[in-house]
């Protein structure tokens, strides 16, 4: 993997739209070519990225005729992660890692030319699933430990409907495990 350079596998021809394209119609062309996010690009210079994320976040603060007015680059991050095309597919990962994200642009000399994603590189190099598959288990732990901080209703013992040891959440006065409180 250290000799398998990110143009190898990127994505040619991502989807890019106008910077000044309205928020539905980014919406309509993320279904319509059924992606997750879009690259807002001026004449081939990326200027911004557009994730689902984004346009939920749009919908939940405004309405959907605001959609219409809201412009893509008005809620497209101000610094963008990018990668470079004989950048290897390792250090891809781990710029994906740092920065959280799933998906990098792919720009030379300052012009656009693909995009990466995890799944581009998981797709050409399916034994790093295993390593993925850790990663995802340890993120639900992390979370699952941050939701019990949070929640200082619980402590460990014998759930009072299954019988089962483990965490408690006392729910209607009874102590019941995180199965048990999930199907009530």
């Amino acid at each position: 993997m250290e000799r398998i350079v990110v143009s190898d596998v990127m994505t040619r021809d991502p989807i890019i739209v106008k910077p000044d394209t309205n928020l539905l119609e980014c919406a309509r062309k993320m279904v319509r070519k059924r992606v997750g996010s879009l690259l807002l690009a001026k004449k081939n210079v990326l200027v911004g990225f557009l994730s689902e994320r984004d346009i939920l976040w749009a919908l939940i603060k405004k309405s959907k005729k605001d959609l219409s007015k809201i412009k893509a680059i008005s809620i497209s991050p101000k610094k963008i992660a990018t990668t470079k095309p004989n950048s290897t597919i390792n250090e891809a990962l781990s710029k994906m890692k740092k920065t959280k994200f799933d998906k990098l642009p792919v720009v030379k000399n300052g012009e656009l030319v693909g995009l990466i994603t995890a799944r581009d590189i998981f797709n050409f190099q399916p034994n790093l699933y295993p390593e993925l598959e850790e990663f995802v288990q340890i993120r639900e732990e992390a979370s699952k430990l941050k939701r019990l901080k949070k929640s200082k209703d619980y402590k460990e013992g014998v759930c009072e409907v299954c019988g089962n040891f483990g965490r408690l959440y006392r729910v209607h006065g009874d102590l019941i495990c995180e199965g048990c409180r999930n199907s009530i």
